[in-house]
């Protein structure tokens, strides 16, 4: 066996997609890609949450070879492969349906800059793709297009969700944020209008989340 701690870690990072209501049955994927060899872990295809197992993911290279493992990959690794291609900084992508953010991609909207939490990690709003076949190369391409050089989630228009990563925990992480944020913004509109904040203020929130958070902050 080869890769065991990104397995490890992919394995783990796809089984907390149906723990937080992000998937059902066998919809959605986390994939992670290791930096020394490139190589991509992947879920395979239409397998349930519940019957994953170590042996069970794939171990691709970056052209969608199989190194390793007995099942079909995901049939949205070409739109990982096309991401890890053209994003040097990426190493984990997640891919889920998930309900609030999902409610915003049916409508073609991206999610407003409206929550501190999320705000942190983006600078800004979570942009939404025009329409992409799903399963298809194009999706990556449309996602690449929304993010932009620097971003690292996007809503699929009438699809899900894409976030990237520097692991794939980090991809699964903005995948939760964007969930909490959709699902609250949501109840705050049915009071009415919610109004986002200015650009200046959400670069601020970025600013002062990577100045201040975690353990390489100067401890008070």
């Amino acid at each position: 066996m080869m890769l065991e701690e990104l397995k490890a870690e992919v394995l783990r990072r796809n089984l907390d997609l149906p723990k937080n209501n992000l998937v059902v049955w066998s919809g959605g994927n986390v994939s992670g890609r290791d930096p020394q060899t490139g190589l991509i872990v992947i879920k395979p295809s239409g397998v349930p949450f519940e019957e994953l197992t170590i042996d069970s993911l794939v171990v691709t290279d970056i052209d969608g070879n199989i190194v390793e493992g007995h099942l079909k990959p995901s049939v949205d690794l070409g739109i990982h492969r096309h991401i890890y291609k053209r994003r040097p900084d990426v190493f984990g992508i997640t891919h889920t349906h998930q309900p609030y953010a999902t409610s915003f991609a049916i409508r073609g909207e991206g999610i407003p800059a409206v929550l501190t939490p999320l705000t942190h990690l983006t600078g800004g709003p979570v942009p939404c793709t025009r329409f992409a076949t799903p399963g298809e190369e194009d999706t990556a391409v449309a996602v690449l297009e929304a993010c932009g050089p620097n971003g690292w989630i996007a809503l699929a228009r009438r699809h899900g969700v894409f976030a990237m990563g520097r692991s794939a925990s980090e991809s699964l992480m903005y995948t939760l944020y964007t969930e909490e944020a959709a699902k609250t913004i949501r109840l705050a509109q049915i009071g009415g209008v919610v109004e986002p904040m200015s650009e200046e203020e959400a670069q601020r929130e970025l600013a002062w989340h990577q100045r201040n958070y975690g353990q390489h902050a100067t401890a008070r």
